[in-house]
């Protein structure tokens, strides 16, 4: 049997490879929001192991009190120059200060000023002002380090079911669905 967690890692491998995927790290990730409606939005994949799907993000920004009211989180990938979809279901759980520290020290930093000088998903009365929160916090920040604010942090996503949809020219599909049974993979193939 295909480890799903093994065949996910050189998917994603090619597809970091290719040289037409601008994005290939790119991942939707829906969340069930506080009215029970499904709300999605792309994120970087940061990495992937035995123990689930680690992605960033500001724990105040919607996503992130979505999955602390709620951990059932979707995950979809789609790489389509070199035909693949993959789509995980599973449960998310924060990652230690220490995980998320390691993470933050990899963005530019530039993706560190703009965390610190933006409330995520707070409305904005103009661009403008965005860029003026940008300059306002660069002026200030004179270290060559930028330490990582409270509120960012990271998830794991524990997968309950991973889908591969590998895409064939004749429109006959090949889906395999993993889920895990007894602590072990195992895997069905579905109709396209």
């Amino acid at each position: 049997m295909i480890n799903p967690m093994i065949k996910f890692k050189s998917c994603w491998d090619e597809a970091k490879s290719s040289l037409k995927l601008k994005h290939p790290s790119a991942v939707c990730v829906s969340t069930i929001d506080e009215y029970g409606f499904p709300s999605g939005r792309f994120v970087d994949l940061k990495s992937v192991d035995e123990s689930g799907f680690i992605f960033c993000t500001n724990l105040d920004s919607q996503k992130g009190r979505d999955i602390q009211r709620n951990p059932k989180v979707g995950l979809t990938f789609w790489w389509e120059a070199i035909g693949y979809q993959v789509r995980v279901n599973g449960l998310a759980s924060q990652i230690s200060s220490i995980t998320a520290e390691k993470y933050w020290k990899t963005r530019s930093r530039n993706a560190q000023i703009t965390t610190l000088s933006c409330k995520q998903s707070q409305p904005l009365l103009s661009e403008q002002d965005l860029y003026n929160q940008f300059e306002e916090v660069k002026k200030n920040i004179q270290d060559t380090q930028i330490p990582k604010p409270e509120n960012w942090g990271g998830f794991i996503v524990k997968p309950m079911s991973i889908e591969f949809l590998t895409f064939k020219e004749s429109r006959l599909h090949i889906r395999e669905l993993y889920t895990p049974i007894e602590d072990k993979w195992q895997m069905s193939l579905l109709q396209p």
